[in-house]
């Protein structure tokens, strides 16, 4: 399985070391030959997508959760985001994402991971 290092910034000044495992989407590994893989990086808000949102409402009760535990230890898990041409699309990670939002945070770190136009249109059935 191949293993990146990544450094991700983690409050103001400070950088931590935080292993990435390259796996395909169902989860197996990539073969070592297959140099793509998902990436963690911070993403401003406004350039992610979030094509379903409307589909649904967030439990406010868990947005406020995640609202405290983000302000108190950051976030823990990064959201996992599409980039098809550039374009960042998110389908996961409603509540974190909207806590981000309500807390005036400008970013967000994503697990993001690139796809084509097929990709994205078997998302969004």
């Amino acid at each position: 399985m191949a293993s990146h290092l990544i450094l991700l910034p983690h409050g103001v000044g400070k950088l931590r070391h935080r292993p990435i495992v390259a796996a395909s989407s169902n989860g197996s590994p990539y073969p070592e030959t297959k140099k793509r893989g998902p990436v963690v990086l911070e993403i401003p808000l406004d350039q992610i997508r979030r094509p379903l949102l409307r589909t649904r409402a967030n439990d406010p009760v868990k947005v406020k959760e995640l609202m405290e535990s983000i302000k108190e230890i950051g976030l823990q898990e990064p959201i996992d985001v599409l980039d098809v041409d550039g374009v960042y699309y998110g389908f996961s990670g409603c509540h974190r994402y909207e806590a981000h939002q309500r807390l005036g945070l400008p970013t967000i770190r994503c697990k993001v991971r690139r796809g084509t136009r097929e990709t994205l249109r078997h998302h969004l059935r």
